[in-house]
């Protein structure tokens, strides 16, 4: 019988230090956009255990939930698909060594892989690559960077970054709104237009998700870029889509600004009617979604919070600008 192999898948003193420039514009097109986000990882990412013959197999050393598969037997794996073909060429042997990434750490595990009715498993569920929803940021038209999120993309089972080995942004328009209440984030749910692309993503960071606009630039609103302490308690409006991808302004009023967080710098309370009758609150997708007060962008979207979903964090976009640059 053919072998077949199942796999889930789921003491010189420095006087002068270097000075770091950034040459983000000090105008930026404005988004608002919804957006679709898809992300190919730099490795095959371990995100969950099966029983195989009524015991986990983890390898020895174990394997963790979050580890980055880089290597089969000294083969080079960055998908599933190579995993799976370095895999099938090593049934005979019945064990393999895995070269994995653990943080800054490059380890290697022996792997058994066991025949259940001629069909070889490993016990891993693993993940190479994600896709999702957020708000298009900004464009800077000067150097043609794009911003998005204003946080990382994490995979859900793992809770580890996704590193990024390709990815893109693509149209995308919202079909269905499912509202946030207190104890629960609602989210936006789309149609996905992969062929559609509008730019490359280069880095999936803390401050969020950033890269190269390939597409023609849209004629979209230039704001001036506004500084953190420009930022005052009050009014502002947020940009955002609801249905399909027409972008609205909607009122917030921010009630606290934190210089010292890493990302959420920004508090603010969502007062327009119209937007809370249709959300509820602060949802999934809206991360990205632009600030703007007193004529300027001054930060982007970023969480709920989640016991009081009319309230949220924002992020300085001095932050992300600063970001995308690097």
């Amino acid at each position: 019988m053919k072998k077949k192999l199942l796999l889930f898948l789921v003491n010189l003193t420095i006087l002068l230090s270097p000075v770091m420039v950034f040459a983000y514009s000090d105008q930026i097109i404005v988004g608002g956009e919804n957006i679709g986000i898809h992300i190919d990882s730099n490795g095959v990412m371990v995100i969950g255990f099966y029983k195989v013959d009524g015991e986990y197999q983890k390898g020895t050393p174990e394997i963790r939930v979050g580890d980055i598969i880089t290597k089969v037997n000294k083969k080079e794996v960055s998908s599933i698909e190579e995993l799976t073909n370095a895999i099938d060429k090593y049934l005979d042997q019945n064990k393999i060594i895995l070269t994995i990434k653990r943080e800054d750490k490059t380890i290697e595990s022996e792997l058994t892989l066991k025949n259940i009715d001629g069909v070889y498993k490993t016990g891993l569920y693993v993940k190479d690559g994600i896709s999702g929803i957020g708000t298009l940021t900004y464009i800077d038209p000067g150097t043609k960077i794009f911003g998005t999120l204003g946080h990382e993309i994490l995979e859900s089972s793992s809770n580890k970054r996704i590193e990024v080995k390709t990815g893109t942004i693509f149209d995308s328009e919202v079909s269905k709104i499912i509202k946030s209440t207190d104890g629960t984030v609602g989210e936006k749910n789309a149609n996905l237009n992969f062929n559609q692309i509008y730019g490359k993503i280069k880095k999936n960071t803390l401050y969020g998700v950033f890269g190269d606009y390939t597409a023609q630039i849209p004629n979209g609103k230039i704001f001036q870029v506004g500084n953190p302490e420009e930022i005052t308690n009050g009014p502002a409006t947020i940009y955002t889509v609801l249905t399909d991808n027409q972008i609205g302004e909607y009122n917030i009023e921010i009630t606290n600004i934190n210089n010292s967080a890493d990302i959420k710098n920004i508090t603010f309370e969502i007062t327009d009617e119209r937007l809370l009758k249709e959300t509820g609150g602060v949802i999934q997708g809206m991360s990205g979604s632009p600030i703007i007060q007193n004529g300027k962008i001054i930060g982007a979207v970023t969480h709920a919070i989640v016991d009081n979903v009319k309230n949220g964090y924002g992020i300085f976009i001095t932050t992300m600008l600063k970001e995308g640059e690097r």
